[in-house]
């Protein structure tokens, strides 16, 4: 007999999945250039060059075995201790290679961090608006995701809802900044107080609760905003992170977990880490891209256009009178949606070629994503569409 539970998941695929296929189809009958597809957050400017050359060098220079056979089960160490140094020397932590794991990108990472410090039953905390995907991370481990509801991107955490959340039930919470889908980055403030609310309830049920860190958007900030390490504030967490955005490289899978050198049991988290992974078949990410990743750890690709569409949407939807906060980072914007119903402002959308994620998904009625990872000049030819849109509502 087939497993039910995922035999139901079926009917509840992702929306933004779904409107991608969506929009490739539309695609092939007017053209994929003609239709505005703000769906996918599929990074849209190439690697940096030295990553290519590095893959192009360690090809023609490096023994076969090397680059294809099997790392280590928690990574190549040599990439551990690199990562680890980058790390100390851009938020001064005191990482060492023992406190690093690494993975099949962010996904990969929470995955394992998860499994690290929660059992069946225990809860997770998470904070609307959030990423779908974080339901099944959760929820198929035994553990509980629970959500503390949306506030407003201008005060994005409802602080006393999350105090009355936090239960002796809880072993995790879990952040993103900077934020899919609002784009908003947490202040250091902000952080602080998630800490100093965790703290206490740490020493009020005398048990640890882990703050995990979901971080893949960290290099994507923009001109003015501040945008604080969360490790650097709380002692029992753990970093997950991605280099599918920095480096432009979701496909090729590469992250890691970097365990907060102060957390409790530090120096067993990464090993156990490799432990999951004979459960759940992660296995470590390939050799090649391990090497050549940690020869352009502090590289990006070219950021600046993501800021740049950005100001250009923000700016022409909100003199056409939709409501939005101004994203500080990510390639992503959460405007209301016009009449409150964002599937049916969705649907409207698509008449225009305007491909558009309602919010319901990400834990918010009313509003919806924009995923601005597209060209420029396509960002502004959909302007026209958009206005167009806005007349309707």
């Amino acid at each position: 007999m087939i497993v039910q539970k995922y035999k139901d998941m079926l009917q509840g695929k992702s929306v933004i999945r779904q409107l991608s296929e969506f929009a490739t189809a539309r695609g092939k009958e007017i053209g994929y250039e003609n239709v505005f597809d703000y769906s996918l957050g599929n990074p849209s400017v190439p690697t940096p060059q030295k990553f290519t050359d590095t893959m192009i060098k360690l090809l023609q220079e490096r023994d076969p075995m090397e680059l294809h056979g099997y790392s280590q089960s928690l990574g190549i160490p040599a990439v551990r201790e690199k990562v680890a140094a980058s790390l100390n020397e851009r938020f001064g932590m005191n990482y060492t290679g023992n406190h690093i794991f690494m993975t099949t990108g962010a996904a990969g990472a929470i995955a394992h961090a998860v499994r690290c410090v929660t059992e069946p039953g225990d809860e997770v905390i998470t904070f609307a608006p959030y990423f779908p995907e974080y339901g099944p991370y959760i929820n198929l481990t035994g553990a509980k995701l629970k959500v503390v509801p949306y506030y407003t991107n201008a005060q994005p955490i409802n602080f006393e809802a999350f105090e009355a959340m936090l239960t002796e039930k809880v072993t995790a919470v879990l952040i993103n900044t900077p934020n899919n889908p609002s784009g908003v980055v947490y202040s250091g403030s902000t952080i602080a107080e998630i800490a100093g609310i965790m703290e206490e309830k740490q020493r009020q049920y005398g048990h640890d609760i882990f703050l995990i860190s979901d971080e893949p958007y960290r290099e994507i900030v923009f001109a003015g905003v501040d945008a604080p390490y969360p490790s650097g504030f709380y002692d029992n967490s753990l970093s997950c992170y991605s280099f599918s955005k920095s480096l432009s490289l979701p496909g090729e899978r590469i992250g890691y977990v970097a365990v907060n050198p102060k957390c409790t049991d530090a120096e067993l988290i990464a090993a156990m880490c490799s432990q999951i992974s004979r459960g759940t078949g992660h296995n470590c990410p390939p050799s090649i891209i391990q090497l050549a990743v940690a020869e352009v750890l502090d590289l990006t690709s070219d950021l600046s256009v993501y800021e740049t569409n950005m100001n250009i949407l923000y700016k022409e939807l909100t003199d056409l009178g939709f409501e939005c906060e101004r994203p500080g980072g990510t390639f992503y914007m959460f405007p209301k949606a016009p009449g409150g119903d964002a599937v049916a402002f969705c649907e409207e959308a698509k008449k225009y070629d305007l491909i558009l994620v309602p919010s319901d998904t990400f834990g918010v009625k009313g509003h919806f994503r924009i995923a601005y990872c597209i060209d420029t000049e396509k960002v502004e030819r959909s302007l026209e569409a958009f206005g167009k849109l806005s007349k309707n509502f």
